[in-house]
């Protein structure tokens, strides 16, 4: 009997497998810049999505010496993605001044059609990001909140199968352009879902009856 406590607690742990997400993580990877804006394997920034309750928590950061841009390549939009239920359950945090979302067909530089950004909206003084190309570039993070929403449903590919896309220069070139992102970073797995557990569990069952048959 006391093998059972052992085969509910790993049971449980594999069975943590099945549920959704509660993080992910994606790297920006794919140069679109015109001229390049990094070698090959250039990580430019990383897009991380925590599910907070019903909202989902999103952060964009980029690595320096990498800033958001202002170009018509990236319809002079920071940050594209998709799933959101309304332009209404988006907030743009206090930590991302002078930005705003947006909804409409936005395409650029074959990157494929998203329905939601994150662009500048310059007040009446000069704010980072707002100039054209880098004019003024903006290196802080952009960060939003989708209410009503959950990771899996934001992180669904495009047409072109882009997750994301963020407008990107390259502040020592002066090179821009897109650079999407199509792919989580993998992570840990603890399980495979429910044929996973099911596996898990015969085979823990099948190793505590001989246990008990060689005592007996």
């Amino acid at each position: 009997m006391r093998k059972w406590p052992v085969i509910l607690a790993v049971s449980a742990l594999v069975a943590g497998g099945a549920t959704p997400a509660s993080a992910l993580l994606f790297n920006l990877t794919s140069d679109h810049c015109t001229g390049g804006c990094g070698p090959a394997g250039t990580i430019f920034g990383t897009v991380n999505l925590v599910q907070n309750g019903t909202t989902v928590d999103v952060t964009v950061h980029l690595n320096s010496p990498f800033a958001f841009a202002n170009t018509g390549s990236a319809d002079n939009t920071e940050f594209k993605f998709n799933g959101a239920p309304s332009l209404a359950s988006i907030t743009v945090d206090a930590r991302t001044p002078f930005s705003v979302a947006q909804q409409g067909a936005l395409n650029g530089d074959g990157t494929g059609t998203f329905n939601f950004g994150i662009t500048c909206n310059a007040p009446p003084a000069p704010a980072p990001g707002c100039g054209g190309g880098l004019s003024t570039p903006n290196t802080a993070d952009i960060v939003f909140h989708v209410a009503g929403a959950t990771i899996a449903q934001l992180t669904v590919p495009n047409g072109n199968g882009n997750v994301f896309v963020a407008d990107v220069g390259n502040t020592l070139t002066g090179n821009t352009g897109p650079i999407d992102a199509t792919t989580p970073v993998p992570g840990p797995v603890l399980g495979a879902g429910l044929p996973g557990l099911v596996m898990a569990c015969g085979g823990l069952l099948a190793l505590a009856r001989r246990r008990r048959q060689k005592i007996v």
